[in-house]
């Protein structure tokens, strides 16, 4: 079972604000970003300190079941080539 939070964040406004020591990731290379380039997620078990003083506000919070459905959508999954 997955007990991890997925936030999903604003590039622009919030990436620079994350405490990368405190999430799933290691750096903003390693984040898995939507494909216009404007939103991110990062995960958590604990709430990061830049979220509970409000630094950052994330547009969501998903369960990881949840966080797979959005990463499955258009925004953030290139469609896959019909072979012909």
């Amino acid at each position: 079972m997955n007990n991890k939070t997925y936030a999903i964040c604003n590039i622009e406004t919030d990436l620079k604000n994350i405490d990368f020591s405190q999430v799933g990731e290691s750096s903003a290379s390693t984040i898995r970003r939507s494909l216009d380039d404007t939103l991110f997620v990062i995960k958590y078990i604990s709430e990061p300190s830049f979220i509970k003083d409000g630094t950052v506000k994330p547009s969501q919070t998903l369960t990881h079941s949840e966080a797979l459905e959005l990463m499955r959508s258009d925004a953030w999954s290139e469609p896959m080539p019909v072979e012909e």
